[in-house]
């Protein structure tokens, strides 16, 4: 495609793509179909062409405004892009193209060409699945941070996942299963089969209450719980902890005054207690520190390729049929991941 994009640029011809834009604030139909010029990569940047992009719920929360670091309107969605490497601009030391590479924290993920700074790549092993991959850059990122880094988990542990059906939850089950943790996971009933996969206890939240349940099943307490629902989880669920057990909430808070009160309840149970504690998880702090979420990705995709964790994929779409994949994501059926895909992967 380069090649051929330089010589009809070359002659007079401008060469499109098509990519994903959310136009306002809202409902999936505001995401659209716009078509971009097909330039050349500026210095120290990179063109990728996109593989595959799982579809997730910060990219819903994104396009609701329901985060306190969502980007303006208008923007192009997309957190968990694999392409490969289609151009390189000037001053680029580490690609050529060819390489695969994925990004984090990128947005514009939800496009058949993606430009982004070399500086923010990160490679992915060309013997993957893109498809597969996909949910690994950011849901299997956040349960294994979670599970091992913002706590260490240990074979025998007594966890609760909160909202285990889902992206996250589901990496948290395969991730949990690997580690040998006795698991107990939030869903509901007709989502309970994926639990059982994975060697988890069932708990259907729309027939039963997770907090009776679990005071029966655990009346010493669990060792840890991982809520990404947020809510009145937090509450309900913490008391369940046994002494030193921690709380890692890893759901999006809403907003900047969710954000601070997450903070403020994360102090507060942290100081009266009785050794138990809330932490907070958040994939942000990539920007600030990329050393272990880099060594963490290798590791990731090491146990891909070797078959040791194994992505739910529910669903794969044509790459910019974004707004249908959305559609349904929000209607809370979905086990597992959604994946929009390139043409050339789906025939």
């Amino acid at each position: 495609m380069h090649g051929v994009s330089l010589v009809l640029q070359t002659a007079g011809y401008s060469v499109k793509y098509k990519h994903i834009v959310v136009v306002k604030r809202g409902a999936p139909e505001n995401l659209r179909i716009e078509e971009c010029d097909l330039r050349e990569p500026a210095a120290r940047e990179v063109r990728i062409k996109v593989l595959a992009c799982g579809v997730s719920q910060p990219d819903v929360q994104n396009r609701y405004g329901l985060s306190p670091f969502a980007p303006k309107v208008p923007y192009e969605p997309g957190c968990a892009m694999v392409g490969v490497v289609d151009a390189v601009g000037a001053g680029t030391v580490r690609t050529v193209p060819g390489t695969r590479v994925t990004a984090y924290p990128p947005f514009g993920g939800y496009a058949e060409y993606l430009y982004l700074p070399e500086r923010r790549l990160v490679t992915v092993p060309s013997s993957l699945d893109p498809v597969e991959a996909a949910p690994v850059v950011v849901n299997y990122l956040t349960a294994y941070q979670s599970l091992h880094r913002r706590t260490k988990v240990k074979a025998g542990d007594k966890v609760l996942i909160i909202g285990a059906s889902g992206g996250c939850g589901t990496a948290f089950l395969d991730l949990g299963r690997l580690a040998g943790l006795k698991m107990y996971g939030i869903a509901s009933g007709s989502k309970s089969s994926i639990l059982t996969k994975f060697g988890a206890i069932p708990i259907d939240y729309r027939k039963e209450d997770f907090v009776e349940v679990m005071q029966r099943a655990e009346p010493g307490g669990l060792d840890f719980i991982f809520d990404g629902m947020g809510g009145d989880y937090i509450n309900r669920a913490f008391p369940l902890l046994r002494r030193g057990g921690v709380l890692v909430e890893y759901g999006n808070p809403g907003n900047l005054g969710g954000t601070l009160g997450l903070l403020a309840r994360s102090l507060v149970p942290n100081l009266f207690s009785n050794g138990k504690k809330v932490k907070i998880y958040g994939a942000g702090f990539v920007l600030f520190y990329r050393k272990p979420f880099l060594e963490d990705w290798a590791i990731l995709f090491r146990l891909l390729a070797e078959g040791k964790i194994q992505p739910v994929i529910s669903g794969r779409f044509p790459l910019l049929e974004a707004a249908q994949a959305n559609v349904l994501l929000e209607g809370g059926q979905v086990v597992g991941n959604l994946v929009l895909v390139a043409p050339d992967l789906l025939r």
